[in-house]
């Protein structure tokens, strides 16, 4: 019986949305950002992986579909950037700064630790297209001999801290500027980043957005011309 239901795509498809909706209800309802709908949704499928011993490629038949909505929802943000244009135009040079100087620094700080932790560069690899989005952080990856499953779990715990973290991070270092604020959590923890940019005003989403695209284009360029 359980291979039959497991066998089907609609397994997959099923937990994720059920997971995430359950996500959502204990988010609001906590009112807490540690609570966050994503991480919530990511624990309750490997549970329910694990307790029932489902392998992963039952449930991925089902994930791969969704995947392919991934990137027609993160063009969508393409809205928030045409509503908010006059915005993006006055302050473009300090977006692309911005964007070009977080890039860098979040390579170089990877590189740095590596060296000192001693870890591998394969492993190195992996961790540096960690702020970018899925698709050009799997290529980049491939491009620096990394590994695509250490890459996609550093990118989903990348992102959600930066969703939980970010309102804490621009009180605490107290951003009043709200492009700096776009960009910096753009830059730093893509799209799943640039949903509470988004909660936080559309300007700051749609600074944030810009800032994830630059972001993985000199992410990709730095791989390909200098790593």
């Amino acid at each position: 019986m359980k291979e039959l239901i497991t066998a089907s795509p609609l397994f997959g498809i099923a937990i994720t949305i059920i997971s995430y909706t359950l996500g959502l209800k204990i988010n609001r309802r906590t009112g807490k950002a540690i609570f966050n709908p994503l991480l919530i949704a990511e624990i309750l499928i490997i549970a329910v992986l694990i307790i029932f011993k489902i392998p992963f490629s039952a449930y991925n038949n089902g994930g791969a579909i969704i995947n392919l909505f991934l990137g027609p929802m993160t063009a969508m943000l393409a809205y928030s950037i045409y509503r908010e244009r006059m915005l993006v135009r006055k302050h473009i040079v300090a977006i692309i700064a911005g964007t070009v100087a977080g890039s860098i620094a979040s390579i170089i700080s990877i590189i740095l630790l590596s060296h000192l932790f001693g870890i591998n560069e394969t492993l190195s690899a992996s961790l540096i297209p960690k702020s970018v989005t899925t698709p050009i952080a799997i290529a980049v990856s491939a491009s620096l001999g990394g590994i695509r499953s250490l890459t996609v779990t550093a990118l989903l715990l990348t992102g959600v801290a930066g969703n939980i973290l970010a309102p804490f991070m621009i009180k605490l270092f107290r951003v009043k500027n709200r492009v700096a604020q776009g960009v910096a959590i753009g830059t730093a923890s893509h799209v799943v980043g640039t949903s509470k940019a988004l909660e936080m005003g559309e300007d700051i989403g749609a600074i944030s957005s810009i800032a994830l695209s630059f972001s993985g284009i000199v992410t990709a360029i730095i791989a390909i011309l200098v790593l």
